[in-house]
């Protein structure tokens, strides 16, 4: 059996007290609470002045409390080693500094947060298995054929290779429309072989093998943003500079959807966390924006491991990804989420000015797609394969034709970003919230899993194409909470079948720290589906109550205080797996090292004495010969050169 690999990122930090600080600019500019910048530093940060290397040079970024001054800018000038990047949309700063005076800076009164700016790596028959099939083909009904033609999807990757034949339209035009490298390396190909696969995996045309890996949305524009280098790595600087780029062009390119999978530890709380704030803004402006759970489910002896979403996952506006198994077959009666798949709860924190750290603890993922050895293209020379021959998956011995084999979030993510821009282009006024809550509520819960490893459960792009169709185009933000939100009064059947198998939809959605449920979500408007709110926006929390906000939720729908285990049928099911008080309770409530039910929480913070965060499988972000789940692909079919225009 080929072996397969999937990706993590990881960063290391070290951890011992506080040195003496100075500040530039004044003793004036400090904060008066000598506690202050522990709640306005990152928790890395103070790990390298906690260890003794505050003279080390570090890369940060710098938030301003009321924006940027000349005073604070000619302070950071002063003590930066390096140039000052900025940004167009997002009010940030990236300078090279000694670590003492970024720990300097954060005390000011007039600078909000300093964190450092992160190391991000790459975390690792679809389109039938999915329903994508069914709905480019008009799934009996020739006005629902959707294929993403006139919608861009952003992939904030290792570059594409532009060249091969999966990025061709009908008309031989290519589709890789924008490309802009944003490492520093002035290439914008793929010679690490991540991001290729990536996009093909989301806009991958059918010409290669009678069209048996065409993506999810094979006419889609493709937007080429390389923040990964040769070796699968970037960081936070990079990815922010990339998002910058789409909040500027997004109208121009029609950029609807942004695909990241890729991410770095989620140590700030998305609070504070630059990358969130970024993914927050695009949301907020209408492009939809998905990001890869992670691949740390499981530690080396393959116990389950929760708490290891990863930064942007653990932003809630994001739709965030996790991967399941099918097991190299289109029906989904025996489909699992696979071990590797990162699980929620977010463990992101901030510290207050006792030093006690406050964890996000979201659920997350918000959902599952098929990401377990998934065969698509493969970039020219590219590393991955060049280190295991193994990955290339045979299909071609024509360059730009080969297809290869790759696991992880990583290629779940971008069926879900082809499904977001299917979606879109059936119903063009859908928010980003709206196409998160359809996707959500016509999941497949799968059996046995509880929500912080699945969600609301496997994506069905079937159905939720159809239910995108259904949507009123005329909702706006006055539209009153519970005006009908379908065309229609007569809904579907809510359940869809795919290669025989008959699933019942989910029926329900995951709110930050709860679910709701009811036929009112798909019947009814919500104030939660506008721009500009979250999806969570909808609960009101207190004293471990879930309780719902009527002017943002009707009255219909259903709040749960418990996260389940899912019996497979529909959303709340089940058998109780925490309360959700437990969650609401902050540090105390989900201590480190915690056995939560058939796992254990990882101790996020919490320092080893190699440098390396525990829970953190650093093996897999330095080796390309890590397996996924070892369980058949879907069958490989030989590709004879030919050309197959029937997609």
């Amino acid at each position: 059996m080929k072996r397969t690999l999937f990706f993590t990122l990881f960063v290391a930090f070290s951890l011992l007290p506080v040195t003496p600080l100075w500040v530039p600019g004044g003793s004036s500019h400090a904060s008066g609470n000598p506690q202050a910048n522990r709640r306005k530093a990152s928790a890395d940060l103070i790990s390298k002045i906690n260890s003794g290397r505050g003279h080390e040079r570090v890369s940060i970024i710098i938030e301003p409390a009321k924006g940027w001054n000349r005073t604070l800018d000619l302070s950071v000038r002063s003590v930066g080693l390096g140039n000052i990047r900025q940004f167009q949309n997002f009010n940030y700063r990236v300078v090279t500094v000694s670590a003492e005076a970024a720990m300097a800076l954060a005390r000011r009164t007039d600078v909000a947060y300093v964190s450092l700016n992160r190391e991000a790596r790459t975390l690792g028959h679809v389109s039938s298995t999915t329903g994508a099939d069914s709905v480019r083909n008009g799934g009996g009904t020739a006005s629902l054929g959707v294929d993403g033609s006139g919608i861009g999807i952003a992939v904030l990757d290792s570059g594409i290779d532009g060249p091969h034949k999966a990025f061709l339209d009908k008309s031989n035009n290519n589709r890789v429309i924008i490309s802009r490298d944003f490492t520093g390396e002035n290439r914008t190909d793929d010679p690490y072989g991540h991001g290729t696969h990536v996009a093909a995996l989301g806009a991958g045309n059918g010409r290669i093998s009678n069209a048996q890996y065409i993506g999810i949305a094979p006419n889609a524009n493709i937007i080429n943003l390389r923040v990964l280098n040769s070796e699968g790595s970037g960081n936070t600087a990079g990815v922010l500079s990339a998002l910058d780029w789409v909040a500027t062009n997004h109208s121009i390119y029609n950029i609807r959807v942004v695909n990241m999978s890729l991410g770095m530890p989620a140590v700030d709380s998305y609070r504070n966390d630059p990358i969130c704030h970024a993914v927050r803004r695009l949301v907020d402006s209408g492009v939809v924006s998905l990001a890869a759970a992670g691949n740390n489910g499981r530690d080396g002896d393959g116990t389950k491991i929760y708490g290891r979403i990863h930064s942007p996952g653990n932003e809630p506006s994001a739709i965030t990804i996790g991967a399941s198994n099918t097991f190299g077959t289109d029906a989904r009666g025996d489909d699992v989420i696979a071990s590797y798949s990162s699980r929620g709860p977010t463990r992101s924190f901030w510290t207050d000015d006792s030093g006690v750290k406050h964890y996000d603890h979201l659920i997350k993922p918000d959902l599952v797609a098929p990401g377990n050895k998934l065969v698509q293209a493969e970039a020219l020379d590219n590393h991955l394969v060049s280190a295991n021959p193994q990955l290339d998956a045979g299909v071609s011995p024509v360059d730009n034709r080969k297809m290869m084999y790759l696991s992880g979030t990583s290629m779940a993510t971008p069926v879900a970003a082809g499904a977001a821009a299917l979606m879109i282009q059936a119903n063009p006024t859908l928010t980003p919230n709206m196409v998160k809550a359809l996707l959500m509520y016509t999941a497949q819960p799968l059996r046995g899993f509880n929500m912080l490893e699945q969600g609301a459960g496997q994506i069905n792009i079937e159905a939720a194409v159809k239910m995108a169709r259904l949507v009123r185009t005329d909702l706006s933000a006055t539209t009153p909470v519970g005006a009908p939100l379908l065309t229609t009064t007569e809904l579907p059947p809510m359940q869809t079948e795919i290669s025989g198998y008959t699933f019942t939809w989910a029926r329900g959605l995951m709110l930050n720290y709860t679910y709701v449920s009811g036929s009112e979500l798909i019947t009814s408007y919500q104030g939660i589906y506008a721009s500009g709110v979250l999806l969570g926006d909808g609960v009101i929390t207190g004293d471990g109550v879930i309780t719902g906000d009527t002017t943002m939720i009707s009255d219909g729908v259903i709040t749960g205080d418990q996260i389940m285990t899912s019996d497979g049928v529909i959303t709340g099911d089940g058998s109780p797996f925490l309360a959700v008080s437990t969650l609401l309770g902050d540090s105390a409530a989900l201590n480190d090292g915690q056995v939560l039910g058939d796992g254990v929480i990882t101790g996020d913070g919490v320092i080893t004495g190699d440098g390396v965060i525990t829970g953190d499988l650093v093996l897999q972000a330095q080796s390309a010969t890590v397996n996924g789940d070892n369980t058949s692909s879907m069958p490989i079919e030989i590709d004879w050169g030919i050309d197959c225009l029937d997609y």
